[in-house]
């Protein structure tokens, strides 16, 4: 894994917090070192497809820069459709990874989204 995958990894479980991660584990039925576990797995699955979208994404789609590129929260933006886009596929990757019902680790997904783009406008503002 690389140290850039390593730590968004770290910076979504942080973002997460404490208290979505024990509902992840809820929504799991493990505890939170189980919950962390499915959490990276799935942020890595994502952080590829992400990356390449947002790196294949014409320069029209995304003509501002900074946080407006990623779309904050309220435009919706080109990340959170590239997000939409590439969950299906890696609630799949995930489940026949870890064994947990695909459905199961789509309702994961649909908890980090948010997460995720909070992570990325962070880490777009730093750049900025």
């Amino acid at each position: 894994m690389s140290e850039s995958a390593s730590s968004f990894e770290d910076d979504v479980l942080g973002e997460l917090g404490d208290d979505r991660l024990q509902e992840i584990a809820g929504l799991l039925g493990t505890d939170t070192a189980g919950a962390q576990e499915v959490v990276g797995t799935t942020v890595s699955a994502l952080a590829g497809p992400v990356q390449e979208e947002a790196a294949a994404a014409p320069e029209e789609e995304a003509p501002l820069q900074g946080v407006s590129t990623l779309g904050g929260f309220a435009t919706g933006g080109l990340m959170a459709g590239v997000l939409a886009k590439v969950s299906k596929p890696v609630a799949n990757a995930v489940a026949k990874k870890t064994g947990i019902p695909a459905a199961t680790v789509t309702r994961v997904i649909e908890m980090l989204v948010p997460v995720v783009l909070a992570v990325l406008s962070k880490r777009a503002a730093r750049k900025k």
